[in-house]
């Protein structure tokens, strides 16, 4: 099992557990279903309710994909693509874009942004590919999403032919109802339900990140083991010291009500710079409201030692430090003896680089720690689909913990429609009149 380590956060463990009652009261709401957002909490026992059949009916779509593609693109923003991407490039080859093996389709992503050099290089390199297409949207209606499916599904149809299209293009949407269920029902594409009690940033064991995932090569069922796992390891029933969900929440409540406003989660592999990114949101969208919480941001060590490590180190002490460390890499590298030493790096022949990265892991967690910054460490023995398994679901619980212990509601997003309501008005959005002559309004 992934391994918690809070012995550095620079609090007494009296502030931590003083949180203790908060924490199991916080559990049993969320299990009961009686906090606030009771509606989306579908991923609670998401991993247990997963069948063998159920994983089954997404290979064999899986398969699908993979005899007829060469190149995959999943459509999806936010929690729609990033817990996806989080796990595939975490297992992936580092550069599996560009030594295509032939076994396993490349999976591209599009949807998340409205950069028109994106889309156009994107389409631009597609005209080569067989490619098929993930469509994941709830409603089919996200700006960003809509108009990257919209290009995708022209090209896929016109280079492909129409038969082929409805056979390489997915969706993943709602049950009954909106604009992608419309079209994948016209259009006879194969397609998997979003449940309607699982928000985006919490669906990654949903077919909105198991069906990509499955795509790209990997074992979803095993994915999935290791969820259902760290399920059982943090029910309501484990008593919280022995629960590192509940333990992780009540730790960093305890540090932001010590003045730390800010968390950085840390890793030292860079296979995990997506995983902090699907981290990112899904802290940063449970917590943030009501003029709290805890400000979320994520590093790649050693790189980011040379440009943000110099802040961390003696910048305000207003953060503190989540580590992921991966105990054994997937493949062992030497370090090589050179003559005439000119870097001065002969002291290091024979080691692994694994080595040479575990001690920069150490030194920075005890210069950081001396600098007064709290440090948690997260370690997992390996990156497989069982370890990011539990993790995915080691950080939702917590999460949904930590949102209650903060007194917000952890599943909502009310503030991420502003800036859309204000782009639609620009645009002339039909329905958008008013807000159209209030948004020119404030710009004159």
């Amino acid at each position: 099992m992934i391994k918690l380590d809070t012995s550095n956060v620079l609090i007494s463990a009296t502030e931590v557990t003083a949180l203790k009652e908060a924490s199991m009261k916080a559990q049993h709401e969320l299990e009961n279903g009686t906090c606030a957002g009771n509606d989306f909490l579908g991923w609670l026992h998401l991993p247990s309710s997963i069948t063998p059949e159920f994983i089954a009916q997404l290979q064999a779509t899986a398969q699908t994909l993979r005899e007829n593609c060469d190149t995959v693109v999943v459509a999806g923003i936010g929690g729609s693509y990033l817990g996806a991407r989080a796990v595939i490039e975490a297992l992936g080859n580092s550069f599996a874009h560009l030594t295509h093996d032939g076994k396993n389709p490349t999976i591209l992503y599009a949807g998340n942004n409205i950069g028109e050099d994106y889309l156009f290089e994107l389409t631009e390199l597609l005209k080569s590919k067989n490619f098929g297409v993930i469509n994941i949207s709830k409603s089919g209606t996200t700006t960003e999403t809509a108009l990257a499916f919209r290009l995708l599904k022209k090209q896929c149809e016109e280079q492909r032919g129409k038969e082929m299209a409805r056979k390489v293009i997915v969706a993943v949407t709602d049950a009954k109802k909106g604009a992608a269920r419309i079209t994948a029902d016209k259009e006879g594409y194969q397609s998997f339900i979003i449940p309607d009690n699982v928000g985006g940033r919490f669906s990654v064991l949903t077919p909105v990140g198991l069906l990509p995932i499955a795509v790209a090569g990997f074992d979803i069922a095993r994915l999935v083991k290791g969820a259902q796992d760290m399920e059982a390891a943090t029910a309501v029933s484990v008593p919280f010291e022995e629960n590192p969900s509940a333990v992780y929440a009540a730790t960093r409540n305890a540090l932001y009500r010590n003045g730390k406003k800010i968390e950085i989660v840390v890793n030292f592999q860079p296979k995990l710079h997506y995983f902090g990114e699907w981290w990112k949101q899904l802290y940063g969208e449970s917590e943030g409201k009501d003029g709290k919480g805890i400000f979320n941001a994520a590093v790649d060590f050693s790189t980011d030692l040379h440009s943000m490590g110099q802040w961390i180190q003696e910048g305000e002490r207003t953060i503190f430090e989540t580590v992921i460390s991966v105990e054994q890499p997937e493949h062992t590298l030497l370090f090589p003896s050179d003559e005439e030493n000119l870097d001065g790096l002969n002291f290091l022949a024979g080691k692994r680089v694994d080595e040479v990265n575990k001690m920069a892991e150490l030194g920075t967690k005890l210069a950081h720690v001396d600098g007064g910054v709290p440090n948690m460490r997260i370690s997992i023995p390996c990156l497989d689909e069982y370890n990011l398994g539990q993790l995915i679901y080691f950080f939702e619980k917590a999460c949904g913990i930590s949102g209650l212990l903060l007194e917000v509601n952890p599943f909502n997003q009310p503030g991420v429609e502003a800036y859309k309501k204000n782009m639609f008005a620009l645009l002339g959005k039909p329905g958008y009149e008013k807000e159209t002559e209030a948004v020119k309004a404030r710009l004159n």
